[in-house]
């Protein structure tokens, strides 16, 4: 992260004061086209044990191996999701399967 040099302040009594700036964050070439995706990693039926449809998101991290979001994109995940807007087709599909969403 690129961070500021602290600003300083003349107070008006006459103390000096250091004011802290927040460091903006260092974004990635494309990080403009990135957007944090939902991935299905399994689903429980009425009556059974819970069922696998993939690779989920940390095994993907941890080990390198490809997710699939429900937009249909596969990749493998590295990044900090919370940095990024959540994948509008993501969204709708889950919407539409009455998931709660993430609001953002």
């Amino acid at each position: 992260m690129k961070t500021d040099v602290p600003q300083t302040v003349q107070h008006p009594d006459g103390d000096t004061l250091v004011a802290s700036q927040r460091p903006e964050p260092e974004l990635d070439d494309g990080d403009h086209d990135r957007m944090a995706h939902i991935v299905l990693e399994g689903f429980k039926p009425k009556i059974g044990r819970f069922r696998s449809v993939g690779n989920n998101v940390v095994e993907g991290m941890v080990n390198g191996t490809p997710v699939r979001a429900l937009c249909g994109k596969v990749w493998v995940p590295g990044r900090d999701p919370q940095r990024y807007p959540l994948c509008p087709t993501c969204r709708e599909i889950a919407e539409r399967r009455g998931w709660r969403v993430p609001s953002r």
